[in-house]
């Protein structure tokens, strides 16, 4: 699940809040061990979500940092070749 989970800090443009959304959701349910609630459970689940996205956002709104910012088209290349490196098939 956590997978999904990337990296929203120093980036240009910056992290929308469905990136921030998206972050949070993954997040809770991994900590929640459901990728589907039950209904008993959904209201905790959507208040965890948003405190966790405020959380997120808080952070990400303070952090400082010097090094330029980051492309997110040349940031997702790299993923994907390193990616078709670890998932090639070996000969």
């Amino acid at each position: 699940m956590c997978r999904n989970i990337r990296q929203l800090h120093n980036f240009e443009p910056p992290a929308t809040s469905a990136e921030v959304q998206a972050a949070a959701l993954q997040y809770v349910r991994k900590v929640g061990g459901a990728s589907r609630p039950s209904q008993a459970n959904q209201a905790a689940y959507d208040r965890a979500v948003a405190a966790v996205s405020a959380a997120t956002q808080d952070l990400l709104d303070h952090m400082v940092t010097t090094a330029p910012p980051k492309d997110r088209q040349e940031e997702a290349a790299k993923a994907r070749a390193r990616a078709q490196q670890r998932y090639a098939p070996s000969r």
